[in-house]
């Protein structure tokens, strides 16, 4: 099985191209680690690669679209009829996300992974939409596993095609819920705690979606112990594509950035099937969703942006590019202590 098979693959960072990255670092006529989280993500870049030469000049970001029946129980502001809308126009760079990618040089795939009509974006559907989670299970086992494989299978066609770095993004009406959902169970924390108001839920609305979570924790019993079981009973299509992208990402040795809240459920989805997984992950930004923090601290990470998001599609993933390139940029075109006749800095004791 595909999935099986990428795990297997998903390795620890080259520790010797990390090394040579520091010294690289180290050698460079400005005060030792003064760029803090930059001289670090290159840092991880360079173990991601398995080389201290770090590339990342092709850039992409994938979309996961999809629907959720959830929203029957009324918890959106919204109808399902906007993702189809939104996940088309990010091909007309008509969405924020586009216009983001087109501003940093990045390319952006809209995938149509589980929306609830026919779209004019690339078809990888598994179902028009998910089933209402709070009378069963979102969608099978199976499903949930097919989410997971089409993930890999757009990493892998991405890294043919030349892609040094993936972002993650989203779209699909609802996916706060199934994410809150999904947060509650992987974090062992109550509903209320962990669920915001998505695209601008009333405090009614609040009420509703908080009870739609309870609801469906307790009528499908998903198991913390197994991420695919949590994924199935009550997650969504769009998280299933994201985690895949984690992983095939990771088995690939690219690096793959953390969008917001619903990413980075993706992404500790991916880090519960593979913990080496994580190594592989770069937080962007902090969302403004409640659950935020406790996610990317159960992942081990620290994001580079807190700019209050709530967006999704990848925005805030694609804002971390230009970072990215400008860290890469001192790295590799700045002189050395030695070129400047400069003392070498020490560290202090």
């Amino acid at each position: 099985m595909l999935l099986e098979k990428t795990v297997a693959e998903i390795v620890p960072l080259d520790q010797a191209a990390m090394d040579a990255a520091w010294r690289h670092w180290d050698s460079i006529a400005k005060p030792l680690r003064s760029l803090g989280k930059l001289e670090k993500a290159v840092v991880q870049m360079a173990g991601i690669q398995g080389s201290s030469q770090v590339d990342i000049g092709k850039k992409a970001l994938l979309v996961l679209c999809a629907d959720n029946g959830v929203v029957e129980e009324k918890v959106t502001q919204t109808g399902q009829e906007v993702t189809a809308q939104v996940a088309e126009n990010f091909l007309q760079e008509k969405a924020t996300a586009g216009i983001l990618c087109r501003k940093t040089g990045a390319d952006i795939f809209p995938v149509d992974i589980g929306i609830y009509r026919d779209t004019s974006i690339r078809n990888c559907k598994i179902a028009f939409g998910t089933k209402n989670m709070t009378k069963g299970p979102a969608m099978t086992r199976e499903q949930a596993l097919q989410g997971l494989e089409t993930g890999i299978r757009l990493a892998e066609e991405k890294r043919r095609e030349g892609y040094r770095i993936l972002a993650t993004g989203e779209m699909g009406i609802g996916n706060t819920t199934t994410s809150s959902a999904m947060a509650s169970v992987f974090l062992g924390r109550p509903a209320e705690e962990l669920t915001g108001r998505g695209a601008g839920l009333s405090s009614e609305g609040l009420s509703r979606k908080v009870h739609a979570i309870r609801k469906a924790i307790e009528v499908n019993q998903p198991d913390p112990e197994d991420p695919v079981d949590v994924l199935a009973k009550v997650g969504g299509f769009d998280i299933a594509g994201m985690a895949g992208v984690f992983l095939g990402g990771a088995a690939l040795r690219m690096p793959v950035v953390i969008d917001g809240f619903i990413s980075c459920v993706a992404a500790l989805t991916a880090m519960r099937i593979c913990p080496l997984a994580a190594d592989y992950m770069m937080a962007s930004h902090v969302s403004r969703e409640p659950a935020a923090e406790l996610l990317l601290r159960s992942i081990g990470k620290e994001a580079f942006l807190t700019c209050d998001m709530c967006l999704g599609e990848g925005s805030g993933a694609v804002m971390l590019f230009p970072l990215l390139d400008m860290g890469l940029e001192v790295y590799n075109k700045m002189a050395t202590f030695e070129e400047n006749e400069i003392e070498t800095y020490v560290p202090l004791s």
